[in-house]
């Protein structure tokens, strides 16, 4: 039997509010050393997508989007919010299901997700001097236009003198975000944005412990990650990252594939459900 390195998880909180065009890359690299300390090589930083947005100026006043009929008759019949609904609109690439008042679409990016990922809550908006108009919950935080390129900006900040007597080090990055699944109950985080790591691991081709080969698992790593660092990050402790250490891929036993967030998306090809 393999031995089984244990993992460490460490919040890392101390964060201001964030705001477009801050340096979120320094600021997390400040508050990963005065919380967890020196980052080492092999670590994997796993950061809130929504406080990637609000650097990245992913935010949209509601008193700015002009709802159309269509947007106006579904938030009428259902008591939304129409300005919301014509956001949500406009971020998705096709609708999957507008039913009872839910709107499940899928994003340029291809996640498909409730609301096309637009979020009300915790944006931010309702502090003065935020550069937001309307009143507090009328900002709308948007997902980051590329969330691969948001994790390898991050990563090359991150990695940047954050070592042990200011030496770079070679870190992993994981965007994530919070995610529903169809036919479970509960949401879980996923992984949006991978720099540094490989996202998925298939097992393809390789023998379970009976020796029968193995014809379709491929494990979700960069997803399990994310998990892993929501236990400690929570929804309302304002602990937007965490420092996952003793991470490391599977040897001989599986190959690690691609390095890219968007390998986690189902290619259109292999969806029963489309």
């Amino acid at each position: 039997m393999k031995d089984i390195a244990p993992l460490s998880v460490y919040p890392v909180p101390g964060l201001p509010e964030i705001r477009p065009g801050d340096d979120l890359a320094a600021l997390l690299a400040r508050a990963v050393a005065e919380r967890v300390g020196p980052l080492e090589s092999g670590d994997v930083v796993v950061v809130a997508q929504k406080v990637v947005s609000k650097a990245e100026g992913a935010r949209v006043a509601l008193a700015e989007v002009t709802p159309s009929a269509f947007a106006r008759d579904f938030a009428e019949r259902w008591e939304k919010d129409p300005r919301l609904v014509e956001l949500v609109l406009r971020e998705s690439l096709r609708i999957v299901r507008m039913e009872r008042g839910v709107m499940i679409t899928e994003t340029r990016h291809g996640f498909v997700c409730a609301n096309s990922g637009v979020d009300l809550s915790n944006t931010g908006g309702s502090e003065e001097g935020s550069g937001a108009r309307g009143e507090g919950g009328e900002i709308a935080v948007l997902l980051p236009e590329d969330p691969d390129q948001s994790a390898a900006r991050l990563r090359e900040g991150l990695g940047r003198g954050a070592g042990a007597g200011g030496k770079d080090v070679e870190v992993g990055v994981i965007v994530s975000d919070t995610f529903g699944r169809p036919w479970r109950v509960g949401l879980t985080q996923v992984a949006l944005g991978v720099a540094g790591l490989a996202p998925l691991v298939d097992l393809r081709d390789t023998n379970d412990v009976d020796g029968r080969p193995l014809h379709a698992t491929i494990i979700a790593m960069a997803d399990q990650l994310a998990c892993a660092a929501d236990l400690v990050c929570g929804k309302t402790a304002r602990v937007p990252a965490a420092v996952i250490r003793g991470y490391r891929p599977p040897e001989g036993d599986g190959q690690a594939t691609g390095i890219s967030g968007r390998e986690l998306i189902r290619d259109p090809a292999m969806d029963l459900f489309r």
